[in-house]
């Protein structure tokens, strides 16, 4: 049986050691997986978007348990769901929206039950270790959902507020939806919507052409390709470019296919200072 822990802890106090220790006294012949805890510290968005991106590759049954939590303490809930492959242990607060967009989900419970807490008397600034690492532990043990808690309706689980697509002729408008370790701009666009097109990005007044991997563009140049994890990202050869461009989560992003392969656009933003990696260029078609 196989457990994932996801945190914004970090991994120079003991924190994820804890919650370890925790699993370890409930079932210690688990198999742990962190799938990362350098999180940005109460990023709910890019947590959804680890969990939502490392969910598929994980056998069924795996139990995710995921934890950042700014709202610690309060009246959010901490709930666990059952899903057709899994289940996800987490605060609810937008952090499993990512997951449960692309998976089914059969039941949910709030944990409120204590006989599967560490304590009965959780801390109100660590329910990672006293209720989410506990009852996780106890879901790959055998212990049922529905006896950790109340059940709840699947649909008052809370939703990241994430703008849908646009799409409009030949143009498909998404948002920003993380930004990597490497500062690659992650969008919402699927990259199924370019398969075997050409194809481009608009940011604001720039343009930037649609390749199918870095070395088709110059160190430094920015360009759009599709990420391994399937969405349109932006990104800058053996650069960042969220420093570069200076966007943010939910920064709007269009996808054009260019359905007139004919003429190349060529675009140069204001600040251009005729260095190569700040000329913003579309090339349409296969001439490179």
């Amino acid at each position: 049986m196989i457990l994932t822990l996801l945190s914004d802890f970090g991994t120079s106090d003991v924190y994820i050691a804890v919650m370890k220790g925790t699993i370890a006294q409930i079932n210690s012949s688990l198999t742990v997986i962190d799938l990362t805890h350098h999180v940005p510290p109460q990023d709910i968005a890019t947590a959804r978007f680890h969990l939502m991106s490392a969910y598929p590759y994980f056998p069924v049954g795996t139990v995710h348990v995921a934890v950042v939590d700014p709202g610690v303490g309060s009246q959010r809930r901490a709930i666990a769901i059952q899903l057709e492959s899994g289940f996800l242990v987490a605060p609810d607060n937008g952090l499993v929206s990512g997951v449960l967009s692309q998976q089914g989900a059969t039941a949910a419970v709030e944990l409120t039950n204590p006989s599967y807490w560490r304590t009965s008397s959780p801390s109100t600034t660590f329910h990672g270790r006293d209720i989410f690492a506990a009852a996780g532990a106890h879901l790959t043990s055998g212990v049922p959902l529905q006896e950790l808690g109340t059940g709840i309706d699947l649909s008052t689980i809370v939703q990241l507020p994430i703008p849908d697509l646009i799409r409009t002729g030949s143009t498909v408008q998404g948002v920003i939806q993380a930004i990597d370790h490497f500062g690659n701009l992650i969008t919402t666009i699927p990259g199924s919507d370019v398969a075997g097109k050409s194809w481009s990005v608009r940011i604001e007044n720039s343009i930037y052409s649609g390749q199918a991997t870095y070395s088709e563009s110059e160190p430094g140049e920015i360009l759009a390709l599709v990420g391994s994890h399937g969405w349109v990202e932006v990104a800058a050869n053996r650069a960042n470019a969220q420093t570069h461009l200076n966007l943010k989560w939910g920064s709007v992003v269009s996808v054009m296919i260019n359905e007139d392969q004919r003429l190349p656009i060529e675009l140069t933003n204001g600040s251009n200072t005729g260095n190569k990696s700040d000329r913003l260029t579309t090339k349409v078609g296969n001439d490179r």
